[in-house]
């Protein structure tokens, strides 16, 4: 199969034609889950006439199969275990906490990484986009929303680049309103749809918040 996408920011420039019905409206918000999420959000942001920010968000994943998820951690202390996953992959509780504290470290490093001291864009009240490079499990996804859900939007938009046929049900509880560009029936990984699928850099996360910030 062709990729879909020349690279995550052509990703966003696709997205963004199925969010215009939010575009220059002054209670909406983008938030890029870091990192791959972020050059997808400032194109989806550069398009809707909307600030960008982050959420930063962290998956748990098995430890002897790292990039199967078996639940994830965002900022505000949310939560996410699928416990069908822990169970399957015979993970025990000294492991899964070894997993939970190294996670967390790093989500604080990049918190603070991205952000330096400047506080967290007000959510409250306004329609908060919720923005990645794909999904795969959904456990990412339904950890940022969670952790979303305590700042009190007005509402909460998944927005995708790429996801699993079935990923709308997976996520309907924890989100209002799910837009994807592609819900192929084969998905084997999110990086299948692209062609330019490298690993999104702190330097680049940085330079494009800095970017979007300079433009609002």
């Amino acid at each position: 199969m062709d990729s879909t996408f020349d690279n995550r920011r052509h990703a966003g420039r696709n997205l963004a034609t199925r969010l215009s019905d939010y575009a220059h409206r002054d209670d909406v918000i983008v938030l890029a889950l870091p990192r791959g999420g972020v050059p997808v959000a400032f194109e989806v942001a550069r398009a809707l006439g909307a600030p960008l920010d982050i959420l930063v968000v962290r998956k748990l994943g098995v430890p002897a199969q790292p990039e199967l998820a078996m639940g994830a951690i965002a900022s505000g202390e949310a939560f996410f275990l699928d416990r069908s996953i822990v169970d399957y992959a015979g993970v025990s509780r000294k492991q899964l906490e070894r997993v939970i504290a190294g996670e967390r470290a790093e989500l604080l490093r990049r918190d603070r990484l991205y952000r330096g001291t400047r506080p967290p864009l007000d959510v409250s009240g306004r329609v908060a986009i919720l923005v990645d490079d794909g999904m795969a499990t959904g456990a990412t996804l339904k950890a940022a929303a969670m952790s979303l859900r305590h700042a009190h939007p007005a509402r909460i938009v998944a927005a995708l680049p790429v996801a699993p046929l079935d990923s709308d049900a997976r996520v309907e509880h924890v989100v209002d309103e799910f837009v994807c560009v592609l819900r192929p029936r084969a998905f084997f990984g999110v990086g299948q749809f692209y062609a330019d699928f490298d690993q999104t850099s702190d330097d680049e996360v940085r330079d494009l918040l800095d970017a979007a910030r300079r433009d609002a």
